[in-house]
């Protein structure tokens, strides 16, 4: 199986940060939105991936675009299991302007 660059990239960077480097596994898959990397790490290094306000993992999402870039790619970045969707929006959760009107009802104002 051919090694993608940015797989490379990523893997390298997740398995320095983790403490079991082990578990670390990324899944590839290309679709008509570019380059979706799923990244699957010990529950325990969770915590170690996301970051203080998911700064951490918002920083190695950076540098992976940067790389994507080099290479005429779009690359997302997924962590399932985690409250860090990556960008994508759900639509069970409320929108701020929902979350506004609900607190505007609840005043009565």
């Amino acid at each position: 199986m051919e090694q993608h660059t940015d797989m490379v990239v990523l893997e390298t960077i997740l398995k320095s940060i983790v403490s079991n480097p082990e578990a670390v596994k990324i899944d590839r898959q290309i679709d008509e939105r570019g380059v979706l990397l799923t990244v699957d790490v010990d529950p325990a290094d969770m915590g170690h991936l996301i970051g203080r306000q998911g700064r951490t993992i918002q920083a190695i999402r950076t540098l992976i675009k940067i790389v994507g870039a080099k290479n005429q790619a779009r690359i997302n970045i997924k962590i399932p299991g985690s409250q860090d969707n990556g960008g994508y929006q759900h639509n069970d959760q409320p929108s701020g302007s929902d979350r506004v009107a609900d607190a505007l009802d609840d005043l009565k104002i």
